[in-house]
């Protein structure tokens, strides 16, 4: 068995050895970097990526960085592409293909293909003089010294470095469309993050007949009532034209009991938090919830532009909507 200091060893060449790989990308990211952006950019289509083995697996992941990025995309298998897939890809679109030595058999068979279409071609070659990379427009150089591979056999540093120009290209095509935080959340819908930037307050407050409120001058009684019965642990006070003039909260209660106040002859306007904070429907579920952790409240009156009452939110229904 090897020992426990060759194992760490042998981890933390490879880390430099791809460190090294990687830092070595800066100086390829000039002209040929830009002109490639300039192609995706100006593409009517989509961006198709090829690429067989180790390379098709890192096509895979860069087809789907760019999909999420706001660069439509997708990744077809080479050999596939030549029995019927190739039909897949439009004339409007531009080809990727990823391809350590540029000379992959089953890529080099689409290139007469690909040229007769009429298709943009980019490639990501570690071989700059490879038919790939002289078939295609632009080349973009992953070629590496060694690979981390003892062996300098296994795809390590090479499949490193072209993962991470693919990222640097897909980022630098992000910021060029202006994508934005919300622009990524539609991509993304089913997820946390989409969650957090798409939904908003009105599509979680309770409104209508679930909304928990009581004039002003009306009765502890009447306020305990009605949260009884809407179950949120809070009532809104309301002004005769329905603007909001508080909230009433269990917190308010035990509050009132810890002073001594006379709740048997007390109004709810002697008991609750007048004005505090609130929402809009409009806003974000996300920043409604900061409101409510900043504050160290757990209870959110809504209200419209006039300050009338339209609904209410807590900690639990930002729960559920898995905001938190």
């Amino acid at each position: 068995m090897p020992s426990p200091q060759s194992l760490i060893d042998s981890a933390k060449r490879t880390i430099n050895l791809e460190q090294d790989a990687i830092s070595s990308l800066h100086a390829r990211i000039d002209t040929t970097f830009v002109k490639a952006c300039k192609l995706i950019l100006n593409c009517k289509g989509r961006v198709v990526v090829v690429g067989m083995g180790k390379s098709g697996h890192i096509g895979s992941k860069i087809a789907a960085t760019l999909a999420s990025t706001g660069t439509p995309a997708f990744f077809v298998h080479p050999a596939e592409a030549s029995h019927g897939d190739m039909g897949m890809i439009t004339a409007d679109d531009v080809v990727l293909a990823l391809s350590n030595s540029g000379t992959t058999n089953e890529i080099v068979t689409l290139l007469p293909l690909i040229k007769r279409l009429g298709i943009t071609l980019i490639s990501m070659t570690g071989n700059p003089s490879s038919p790939l990379a002289t078939a295609a427009e632009v080349n973009l150089d992953t070629q590496v010294t060694k690979e981390a591979c003892p062996l300098n056999l296994a795809p390590t540093s090479s499949t490193t470095v072209t993962l991470v120009l693919g990222d640097a290209l897909a980022i630098a095509l992000l910021e060029a469309r202006g994508f934005t935080p919300e622009d990524f959340a539609f991509s993304h819908p089913g997820g946390a993050l989409g969650r957090r930037l798409l939904l908003k307050v009105e599509h979680v407050m309770h409104s209508g007949d679930e909304l928990p409120a009581v004039s002003q001058g009306s009765s502890l009684r009447e306020a305990l009532l009605e949260m009884t019965q809407k179950g949120l642990g809070m009532t809104l006070i309301l002004t005769p034209d329905q603007s909001l003039a508080g909230i009433f909260t269990d917190g308010d209660l035990r509050r009132a009991l810890d002073k001594g106040i006379d709740v048997r002859q007390a109004t709810i306007d002697d008991l609750m938090t007048h004005g505090g904070k609130t929402a809009r429907p409009e806003m974000l579920a996300a920043e409604a919830l900061k409101i409510m952790e900043d504050h160290k409240i757990s209870s959110l009156p809504v209200v419209n532009e006039h300050n009338q009452a339209i609904g209410a939110l807590n900690m639990h229904d930002l729960l559920r909507a898995g905001v938190m």
